[in-house]
């Protein structure tokens, strides 16, 4: 029987992966390419469904590009609406300790839980990867709460920094935009699971969204701005769930230079500059200083 320790509150996370989904691989990894991000491939998923290519970052994170082994195929378990809708950010996960002992502490705060479950998949060159995963929360995997994984395998098999990043001032995942139709019902949905404080709150025109922020976290919310707009229509379209993705950079201006970035914006006191959303199918992938 697996017993929860007691939690020490507030929770710290670190972003292990966040997850960008679209209906083929090979043109996905082209745009992230032709950004200046280009992606490692890594191989099909043991649901015999689903293959992946990954950003890998100095700290570790990474973002992963998943999509179906065969076009139009739709994964029920995981992001299927996103992938054949080309939805873009729609996950995010963090590591823990013990799968088991996270996920029977998250179930007795009242929070629905799905696993721990087993997944593995195998790498190009053959090697397998193997993982432990849980989701928390009922709203889809990694949709709000993040989903949580812990490696069989050494982390070395799952993730290594890309050549494409590995010189230059991105460090790692920063922050996950997290979009959701009710920010007060989310923002307390944080706060029970990870006994975080209130969070700042701002209205962030030029992104057409106010924006919830937990200080010392990861964890951005987002909801539309007088309940239309861009953000409201993608709610409606795939749900609550990640809406935009900020890496983190050492030299700020070296990252805005390099990548061609546009529409600066200072977020909760640091300065955020995105990637051309007309290149990402109008999805939100920036940087913010650290």
């Amino acid at each position: 029987m697996c017993v929860p320790k007691p939690l020490a509150f507030p929770t710290n996370l670190k972003i292990d992966h966040v997850t960008f989904a679209g209906p083929e691989l090979a043109p996905l990894q082209q745009t992230f390419a032709e950004l200046g991000l280009a992606t490692d491939y890594g191989g099909p998923h043991s649901n015999g469904i689903t293959h992946m290519a990954l950003l890998g970052f100095r700290d570790g994170s990474y973002i992963e590009l998943i999509s179906s082994l065969v076009a139009g195929q739709k994964d029920q378990a995981f992001w299927g609406e996103h992938i054949v809708g080309n939805g873009g950010p729609c996950a995010w996960a963090v590591e823990v300790e013990d799968v088991a002992v996270e996920a029977a502490r998250v179930a007795n705060l009242g929070i629905p839980v799905d696993g721990p479950a087993y997944y593995h998949r195998r790498r190009p060159d053959g090697k397998l990867v193997e993982w432990d995963l849980a989701f928390l929360d009922d709203k889809g995997a990694g949709a709000v709460l993040p989903f949580i994984i812990k490696d069989i395998t050494p982390r070395r098999r799952r993730v290594r920094p890309s050549a494409s990043v590995l010189d230059g001032p991105l460090t790692g995942l920063s922050r996950v935009v997290v979009g959701v139709r009710d920010l007060e019902a989310a923002v307390a949905l944080f706060q029970r699971a990870y006994g975080w404080d209130t969070p700042a709150i701002i209205d962030q025109v030029d992104y057409g969204a106010r924006l919830a922020h937990f200080e010392d976290t990861p964890v951005v919310l987002a909801t539309p701005a007088a309940g239309q707009g861009w953000l409201a229509e993608r709610l409606a379209r795939f749900g609550d769930s990640p809406c935009a993705y900020l890496i983190g950079a050492d030299d700020f201006a070296a990252a805005y230079d390099q990548f061609g970035l546009s529409r600066a914006d200072r977020w909760f006191n640091r300065p955020v500059a995105w990637f051309d959303p007309s290149k990402l199918n109008g999805f939100t992938l920036g940087i913010t200083g650290v």
